[in-house]
C-alpha cells in the first residue's frame, strides 16, 4: 500500500493555526530593514495557503498582528498597516479564484476606516467560498477575545435571554472568534521562541502545539509538512513522514 492510500485513511488536522515569528530577525541576518522580512513573509503566507488548499485543510488562522504590536516602533506598525491593506487588495482575487473564504479575526476598532472598508469588502466578496477558510488575526489577542464572549453573555443575561446558571463551556464557547469553524487542531510557532504570546487561549485548550526554529519567510512547504506529520503521529500513531504528506497534497492538487 502506498503513503498515500494509508495516508487518506487517518485524520490529517481540520484546523491548524500559525504563530508567523521571525520577520525581523530574518530580515536583520540578511542585512535589511526589519520591514524587509515582512514582506518577504507574504510569500510564506501565500505557501502555506496553497499547501493547506492542496491537503484538504478546512481552516488556517495566522497570526498577523496581535493586540501587543501596538508597542512596536510607529514606523515599523505604520509599515505593517500599509502592507495588511496592500496585500488584502492585492491577495483577495487569487483567494476568491481558488473558492477560499477570508475572515479577518479580531478587534477593528482601531483601523483606519480605509482598511475596515477594504477588510469588510474583500470579506464581502469571499464569503460563499467553500473550500477553505484563511482567518487572518488582526489586533487580536486570546484575553481581548475571551473577555468580548463574556461581554456578550453578559449582555444577554441584562436583556433576559440567558440566566446566569445556564452559561456552560459550550455558551461561552460560542460567542469566541472561529466558533462556527472547526476546533483548532494544531497550532504551529516559527522563529524558535516556546509560548503562544496570548494566541487563541480558549481555541488552543486541545490542540498540539509545534515548535520550529526556522523564522518564518524561510517557512515552506518541508518544513510545513513536518508539522503536520508530528501531529499526526502524535493523534494517530501512524508514524508518517513529512515526504507522504507531501506525496498526498501532490495527488490531490493533481485530483
Amino acid at each position: 500500500m502506498t503513503a498515500v492510500p494509508q495516508l487518506k485513511q487517518q485524520s490529517l488536522p481540520q484546523h491548524v493555526a500559525i504563530i508567523m515569528d521571525g520577520n525581523g530577525r530574518w530580515a536583520e541576518r540578511q542585512g535589511k530593514p526589519r520591514v524587509w522580512g515582512h514582506k518577504k513573509g507574504v510569500e510564506a503566507v501565500r505557501r502555506s495557503v496553497s499547501f493547506c488548499r492542496e491537503l484538504g485543510i478546512q481552516s488556517l488562522t495566522l497570526f498577523a498582528f496581535s493586540s501587543e504590536n501596538w508597542r512596536r516602533p510607529e514606523e515599523e506598525v505604520s509599515t505593517l498597516m500599509q502592507l495588511f491593506l496592500m496585500v488584502l487588495q492585492k491577495e483577495v482575487k487569487a483567494l476568491h479564484k481558488n473558492n477560499i473564504r477570508l475572515k479577518i479575526v479580531g478587534d477593528l476598532s482601531a483601523f483606519s476606516d480605509k482598511l475596515v472598508q477594504s477588510i469588510r469588502k474583500a470579506e464581502q466578496l469571499t464569503a460563499e467560498n467553500t473550500a477553505m477558510t484563511l482567518n487572518i488575526a488582526a489586533n487580536y489577542g486570546g484575553r481581548w477575545d475571551i473577555v468580548a464572549a463574556c461581554r456578550k453573555l453578559a449582555e444577554q443575561v441584562q436583556g433576559g435571554e440567558l440566566q446566569p446558571a445556564d452559561i456552560t463551556e459550550q455558551t461561552l464557547g460560542a460567542q469566541v472568534q472561529m466558533a462556527e469553524q472547526p476546533e483548532l487542531d494544531l497550532l504551529i510557532r516559527t522563529g524558535g521562541d516556546l509560548r503562544i504570546s496570548n494566541f487563541l487561549l480558549w481555541q488552543a485548550a486541545y490542540a498540539e502545539f509545534w515548535f520550529t526554529e526556522t523564522l518564518w519567510p524561510d517557512f515552506d512547504q518541508q518544513v510545513f509538512s513536518e508539522a503536520i506529520a508530528a501531529y499526526i503521529n502524535r493523534e494517530r500513531r501512524f508514524g508518517c513522514t513529512g515526504a507522504q504528506i507531501r506525496e498526498l497534497a501532490a495527488a490531490n492538487n493533481k485530483g
